[in-house]
């Protein structure tokens, strides 16, 4: 770790005589302003301070000297990686390794020296490598702590590769609600660590949707409980593929006032009109969307309604059950089971509540408040988008109920008691 000279001298102090204490000045000249410029590590480590951007600081510098952040930022490297298809071939070893997940092809493996996970996905837009390189500098230019970030891409055929950084000590949602080998464990087996992966997730796609300061409108299109990662020991959750669909052609960016974006937009769109086939997974899909086969930030916050529901109750987003009586399947969803727990009276809705809430939280949860956020969630998952809330409006509101359900976690903990069994 670089240390300053200031820093040096402050962990072994040296005393100095009291004449040559008194400072002097020096006449101001053009060549004591404050600079910026790229440095590695290994210059002159003794008097700089070097971060992980590749810029520093000089030793005159001060922080006052900057107008403002945003000059800053545009100063920083956003360059993605553009890897070269042969690259790929040798992380993956010709993609003859084993896959990281068995429902999406994807691999881990170092690319460049840093740990990163590779998807491989079908490819429905022809960009060239200058515009590739020009979308990827503007989905990289966004970050936040509930997003995976983005590395860089690669293009083969009809399919393209995208490199996102690996999370250790982290499993996806769906395995952390649903264990293969113990249907009666959980690593979620406490309201908190629920609640808090609500809360990441919400101002996650916040960000997405309305927070990147890149006058886009970014749609995900790929929101469901299996592209959640929640790590420990904090059980913080974060988006993956943030993204895959502008860079697969999946969605249109709109309302771009970038010039690069605009470019990009007008190049794609000349292009001759063609098909294309929508794929979603089953019950993550919004109604409107095979009818109209255009992912929108509205079909998002569907999707997101429908992990809200999975996440209070633990169940699959649609399943099939056998009847006894009948001997037919019949199909049961979560969000008809949330309507019924919730629908009622005020004194036999907390009684369904209990029953339908995950039985391995042990009944020890906020009723008001878990019932509270399932209405917010059946109002994501509602037919018509326009009724629909803003998910802004969304993560206010779970942000409220994380406060509210701390305050009644920090009231239900035992208080600190002492015995002592020796002699007085």
């Amino acid at each position: 770790m670089c240390k300053t000279k200031m820093a040096t001298n402050a962990a072994s102090p040296t005393r100095t005589p009291r004449s040559q204490q008194r400072p002097t000045q020096s006449p101001r000249t053009p060549s004591s302003r404050p600079t910026l410029r790229p440095t590695s590590f290994s210059d002159n480590p003794s008097t700089s301070y070097s971060g992980s951007t590749g810029y520093r600081l000089s030793s005159d510098t001060s922080i006052s000297s900057f107008s403002s952040i945003t000059s800053l930022r545009d100063t920083l490297p956003e360059n993605p990686h553009i890897y070269d298809f042969s690259e790929i071939c040798a992380a993956t070893n010709n993609f003859l390794s084993k896959r990281h997940s068995s429902s999406t092809p994807c691999w881990r493996c170092t690319l460049r020296g840093a740990d990163v996970i590779v998807f491989q996905r079908k490819f429905r837009g022809k960009l060239q490598t200058n515009q590739l390189q020009q979308l990827l500098s503007v989905v990289c230019r966004s970050h936040h702590v509930s997003i995976i970030k983005l590395l860089g891409a690669s293009v083969s055929g009809d399919h393209i590769y995208l490199v996102y950084d690996f999370v250790s000590n982290g499993a996806t949602l769906s395995d952390c609600l649903r264990n293969k080998n113990n249907a009666h464990f959980t690593v979620l087996s406490t309201w908190m660590s629920r609640i808090q992966v609500a809360t990441d997730l919400a101002h996650g796609l916040d960000y997405i949707h309305n927070k990147t300061g890149l006058n886009i409108n970014f749609v995900h299109n790929h929101i469901k409980s299996s592209g959640i990662i929640v790590t420990e020991p904090s059980f913080n959750a974060r988006v993956c593929h943030f993204g895959a669909a502008q860079l697969c052609g999946e969605v249109e960016l709109q309302n771009q006032k970038l010039g690069e974006i605009s470019e990009i937009e007008e190049k794609i769109t000349s292009s001759p009109a063609r098909s294309k086939k929508f794929e979603g997974v089953r019950g993550y899909i919004a109604p409107e969307f095979p009818a109209s086969g255009v992912a929108t930030q509205k079909s998002d916050i569907y999707a997101f309604g429908v992990v809200m529901l999975e996440l209070l109750s633990g169940e699959e987003p649609l399943k099939f059950k056998c009847d006894e009586k009948t001997r037919e399947f019949v199909r049961m969803s979560v969000i008809d089971a949330a309507r019924a727990a919730v629908d009622g009276d005020e004194g036999s809705v907390e009684g369904k509540l209990r029953r339908w809430v995950d039985r391995r939280l042990k009944d020890s949860f906020p009723v008001d408040v878990a019932e509270k956020l399932t209405r917010v969630a059946l109002e994501c998952v509602h037919v018509d988008p326009d009724k629909r809330p803003n998910m802004g409006r969304v993560a206010g509101k779970i942000s409220k109920f994380y406060l509210t359900s701390r305050i009644w976690s920090d009231s239900i903990k035992m208080p600190d008691i002492t015995v002592t069994l020796g002699p007085r």
